[in-house]
């Protein structure tokens, strides 16, 4: 007969978060974040394809 093996199930913690560019306002980043290790809000420089620059976008709700 073949051994059944246990699958452990391991909960995941990360949530997804949208980020916003700082400039022009919208919304155009869809990502996910661990809340362990980041709590707070996060803030990255990424390209906005509105503004044509790399800017600095914050997480909104």
């Amino acid at each position: 007969m073949p051994k059944i093996r246990k699958q452990v199930e391991v909960e995941v913690v990360r949530t997804r978060i949208t980020l916003a560019c700082t400039e022009c306002k919208q919304r155009n980043y869809n990502t996910t974040k661990d809340k362990k290790t980041h709590p707070d809000r996060m803030e990255i420089k990424k390209y906005c394809r509105f503004c044509r620059t790399h800017t600095l976008h914050k997480e909104t709700k």
